[in-house]
Parts: C-alpha cells; structure tokens; sequence
C-alpha cells in the first residue's frame, strides 16, 4: 500500500482484513494466479498486504516477492507464511516498501498490483514514480498486471453516499469480537479527481464493550485512457484490457479496468 492509504497507522485494519474480504464475492486470486504461473519467472506483486493472492501463488509453485508499506498488513502476512510447509514458504520474499519508491535488487517476469493498491496513489508523479520503479524491476518484456475499479459517476457526485452503508455481514472474528462494516463516502475532490472514503468498524467484544473504528483514506478514480497514456508515457504497451476477472470485454457495465502491459524499451 501506499503511505496515504490508512493500512500502515491502523492495526485494526490488519485484524479485520482477511475475514472482511474473505466475503467478496471476487474472482481475482485465480486470475492473478493464472498469469504467474505462466510468466516463466519470478513474480513482484505490490500491496501485497496479508498474503490474500500472494500465498495462493506460491502454494502454486510460483517464487513471488511482496512488497508492502503497512508493518501490520506484513505481519499478518508473515504469520500465515510461517504456517505453509517449507517448500512454499522458500518461495515466498517479503519486503516492507513504498510502492512508489522501491528496491529489491531482482528482475521479474510479472509484476501485480492486485484489488486496486494503484488507486492510493493521488498524485501523477505518484504514479508515475510507481509504475518506473516496476518498469526497472521487470525483466525484458516482463508483464505487468493490475486492477482498478472502473468509475461509477453517480458516486462522484450523488451525496446520498455520503450516509454510512452497509457492506456483508456481521462477522464473529475467532476471539469472539462481533464486527460489522460499513463504508461512505465523505467528501467529492473533482478537481484533483479523488473521494475520501471512510470504512467504519463497529465491534462488539465478548464482554459487552462496543467500539467504532474508521479507516479513512483518500481514493483516487481513473479512466480508462488516462490509464493507458500513463502506461504508454511509462515504457509499458497494453497486450490484453478486460472489464472483469473472466477475462470479458470491457463496456459501460464493467465492475473493473483491468490491465495487461508488457515493458518496452
């Protein structure tokens, strides 16, 4: 994640993650997977967080490194990886980072940035810095692979999601704590084209004390060729551009941006 996304102050955020997402009905890990096992090389993913695609990957057989800035989000990455067998967890390299400005000293053959990391990033030198430090990090015609919401207008400026939703069900985490989450938008920034969104926690614990947590972030919304100028100003041509994680078309329907480029140059 990025130093803006809230993930590396909150250590709640980490405790909550997985049994959150978990619940998403996405179908990403077997589309990010599919591409690792074809890259013929080691994989780089960022925002790799609590090992969500990462851990699946190398349980494939793929060698991937993840890169992460939140200490907790690597934690409970490290926690789950000492739990594989060893042959899996030889495979697995985990670096705390900016994605914007990193190093590991290694080519890959594929890098990720899977559900959406990409979009913690405000600024264009921000994201510009990011894609030239994996556009250093690839190997020639190495691949990279990365998801972004496609962006629905009514949330740029309907205020009506500026009131709290909810999102899932109620989840009973394993120390008996009762969590519930909903999410609003809390503030329209169209000239620098991003919305500040809290996620809140409410939690109950076992012994009848309730909580209200907010994980508040700014999130950044793109368009499809405001993308792809950015990967083209960068080094890297579009191979393959889907609209959801079946590898369908993209259209004006589409949940998703979801891009496949290859480094040139």
């Amino acid at each position: 994640m990025s130093k803006r996304s809230g993930y590396e102050d909150l250590e709640f955020v980490s405790d909550f993650y997985d049994s959150m997402y978990n619940q998403l009905p996405r179908r990403d890990i077997e589309f990010f997977l599919g591409y690792a096992k074809q890259a013929g090389g080691k994989t780089l993913e960022l925002g790799c967080g609590t090992g969500r695609v990462l851990i699946p990957t190398a349980s494939a057989g793929c060698e991937i490194t993840g890169l992460d800035f939140s200490p907790y989000m690597l934690q409970k990455c490290r926690e789950k990886v000492a739990k594989l067998p060893q042959k899996i967890q030889k495979k697995i390299h985990l670096v705390q980072g900016d994605m914007t400005n990193f190093d590991t000293g290694e080519k890959y053959a594929l890098a990720t940035i899977p559900f959406r990391p990409f979009q913690h990033l405000i600024t264009v030198a921000e994201q510009k810095a990011c894609l030239d430090c994996v556009h250093e990090h690839l190997r020639e015609k190495g691949k990279l692979v990365f998801d972004v919401f496609h962006t629905y207008l009514p949330r740029l400026i309907d205020t009506r999601y500026f009131m709290e939703m909810a999102v899932g069900e109620s989840l009973q985490l394993p120390d008996g704590r009762v969590v519930k989450r909903t999410e609003r938008t809390a503030a329209f920034h169209h000239a620098e084209q991003y919305n500040d969104i809290e996620l809140i926690f409410y939690v109950n614990y076992p012994d009848g004390r309730k909580e209200r947590l907010v994980h508040a972030f700014p999130m950044r919304y793109f368009y499809r060729y405001e993308i792809e100028h950015l990967l083209s100003i960068c080094g890297f041509k579009i191979l393959e551009f889907y609209g959801n994680f079946d590898k369908s078309g993209f259209n004006d329907e589409s949940p998703e941006m979801i891009f496949v480029a290859e480094k040139t140059g």
